[in-house]
């Protein structure tokens, strides 16, 4: 009886020291879960994962990341936000639309953070309680100008995704912004990244200008556009001033997307300090950049005005990127 009695408490105080059920170790301590769904892996995405990694860890904050890429499939985006789901994230983030839709059609009662969604109403994730974040509305009247003061192009090309809402988003903006200028753009669309080559080489002999806009689809297989571009000799214009570096494009006008990821991090920390994500709402991104190749405009025979040149954040010349 007394050796039986003795098993019973060893059992009362062992089972009184395991963890409540359903609860992980790691959850009792102060660090931060987070998921970041990465719609693909190229240099403005990256930037913008950089960035927002670099604020929290500069303000202290820590921090345990499961970050995932869904290489441009949004079904993988959906399998992302339900593995976050399992995971139990205390927060998650979504870095460009379609990632930012997953995560906020599985998520209602934490945090959802998106980055990088140009049209944030058209994406249906405003007026949500628990969703907020960044904007890259992409300025279109402005880099119709700078085509056209460079140009004089009255047909501009653009390549887009037909998939991502976004990618339409993208297009039809442009295309009312070159209507109402008396501008022709002939676009066409793709479904993923590997087609980009073969699209754009379906309509460049039809186009003076090549334009690029924040299609993460498009913008990934940029090298491969470039391509395109330089053999034909049309100039490109791009919206992503990040992604422009080692291709051929001649200018780019786009945000800063390590800002963005910064801008990001601070959208998290306010939320830990207790501000409703209801309340931040969507903050937009308005300082623009300027990066010029002169090389590519050489070689085109166009001429850059000093203005623009004064104006610009990265010059190329020679392939030699310096800073202003």
């Amino acid at each position: 009886m007394k050796k039986a009695a003795l098993l019973i408490v060893i059992a009362i105080i062992t089972f009184s020291l395991l963890p409540a059920r359903g609860m992980k170790e790691e959850d009792t301590d102060d660090t931060l879960r987070i998921g970041i769904s990465k719609m693909l892996a190229h240099p403005a995405l990256d930037a913008i994962e950089a960035g927002i990694k670099d604020y929290l860890a500069e303000r202290g904050i820590d921090v345990e990341y499961d970050v995932q890429n869904a290489n441009g499939e949004i079904s993988t985006a959906a399998s992302i936000a339900q593995l976050f789901d399992t995971e139990g994230m205390d927060l998650v983030i979504g870095i460009a639309t379609p990632t930012a839709q997953a995560l906020a059609n599985v998520f209602t009662d934490i945090p959802v953070v998106f980055s990088s969604v140009t049209d944030v109403p058209a994406a249906g994730l405003d007026g949500i309680a628990n969703v907020c974040g960044v904007s890259d509305v992409v300025p279109f009247q402005e880099h119709l100008d700078l085509i056209e003061r460079l140009t004089s192009a009255r047909r501009i090309g653009m390549v887009y995704t037909s998939g991502e809402a976004n990618g339409i988003s993208l297009m039809e903006g442009m295309k009312r912004t070159a209507e109402e200028n008396g501008v022709e753009l002939i676009a066409v669309s793709v479904a993923n990244s590997a087609e980009v080559r073969t699209a754009a080489a379906s309509i460049i002999d039809r186009v003076d200008a090549m334009y690029v806009a924040t299609d993460n689809t498009v913008v990934s297989a940029l090298p491969a556009l470039s391509d395109v571009c330089s053999d034909a000799s049309v100039p490109l214009f791009s919206a992503d001033t990040t992604s422009a570096f080692g291709t051929d494009v001649l200018v780019a006008g786009g945000f800063d997307y390590y800002d963005s990821g910064r801008l990001t991090g601070e959208i998290v920390e306010r939320i830990l300090s207790g501000e409703s994500p209801e309340d931040i709402g969507t903050v937009y991104l308005t300082a623009l950049e300027l990066y010029i190749n002169l090389t590519v405009a050489e070689r085109l025979g166009i001429t850059i005005p000093d203005d623009m040149l004064s104006d610009a954040a990265y010059i190329i010349e020679e392939d030699i990127p310096n800073n202003y």
